[in-house]
């Protein structure tokens, strides 16, 4: 279950984007999601119902894609406008991926690019351009359908989806899950177009804020600037899945994701734990 405040001003780009987004966590486990039940609260006295109407039939052509029955749902009268979903999925017991799976020697491939956070941000100050913000919108409303497609094909073990706590936070808890440390190839991390700027103007989300504060116990920054701490840190909204797959099927993984529309980026790789330069790292960033 996913659900949150509006993110962009379209109310129908806020429906798809909330779909795609409560989506993921089915996919990122190599699941099949079946049904989803909506989740709303709405200030019926400010907001109009044709305003909801577009929300839910933004959320309506997302889940239609991912061939998801929407069964109903429950509303609540509240002051702030609040969507998202409840989603059921199914998968083999012995093909579920989780993020405790992971093992030295794995490589690690990211499916969607960084800054929605940002962007997001950005688009509540009135900041972002029109052409940024459809890239954001696009990036978002992408579904994690095509990447879990390929992770099943491949055989993959270990994977997340990078949502609220970032890349690296995200990172950390597979790392901590599979008792393994990590090394980042910051050169190969996608980011969205205008983001790094953004974030030298100061346009930085809380949520950013505290990731970055929360993944510093164990990512070494070593002479990382703040702006590329804060996007690896980037709280995202329906981010892409960090998948960790055994390094002689990392190429059939990236084919995989090209013939499902994904573009998949290797972005580090997993090592055994720990670092010497101490007991609390867990990431080095080169």
């Amino acid at each position: 279950m996913d659900y949150f405040t509006p993110i962009v001003d379209d109310p129908h780009d806020w429906g798809r984007i909330a779909a795609a987004n409560a989506l993921s966590d089915v996919y990122a486990m190599g699941a099949n999601p079946l049904t989803a039940l909506s989740i709303v609260g709405w200030p019926r006295e400010t907001l109009s119902m044709e305003m909801l109407g577009d929300v839910l039939e933004g959320a309506a052509e997302k889940l239609a894609e991912a061939e998801v029955t929407l069964l109903g749902g429950h509303s609540i009268d509240d002051r702030e406008p609040k969507y998202g979903l409840a989603v059921t999925g199914v998968v083999h017991p012995d093909h579920i991926v989780t993020n405790a799976a992971g093992r030295p020697g794995d490589r690690l491939v990211l499916t969607k690019p960084l800054g929605m956070g940002i962007i997001a941000t950005a688009i509540k100050r009135r900041l972002a351009s029109a052409e940024m913000t459809a890239q954001a919108v696009n990036v978002m409303t992408e579904l994690n359908r095509g990447a879990a497609a390929a992770m099943r094909r491949v055989g993959v073990l270990a994977a997340t989806d990078v949502t609220g706590y970032g890349l690296l936070g995200h990172l950390g808890e597979m790392l901590r899950a599979s008792g393994v440390s990590a090394e980042i190839e910051l050169g190969s991390v996608p980011v969205l177009d205008g983001v790094r700027e953004l974030i030298a103007e100061g346009v930085v989300p809380g949520g950013t804020k505290r990731n970055r504060t929360a993944v510093a116990r164990f990512v070494q920054f070593g002479e990382l600037d703040e702006i590329e701490q804060y996007l690896l840190s980037d709280a995202q909204t329906s981010g892409g899945l960090l998948i960790a797959v055994d390094a002689p099927l990392t190429a059939a993984l990236l084919q995989a994701l090209r013939e499902e529309d994904v573009v998949g980026h290797e972005i580090g790789g997993l090592v055994a734990r720990r670092f010497e330069d101490g007991p609390g790292s867990v990431v080095r960033i080169r």
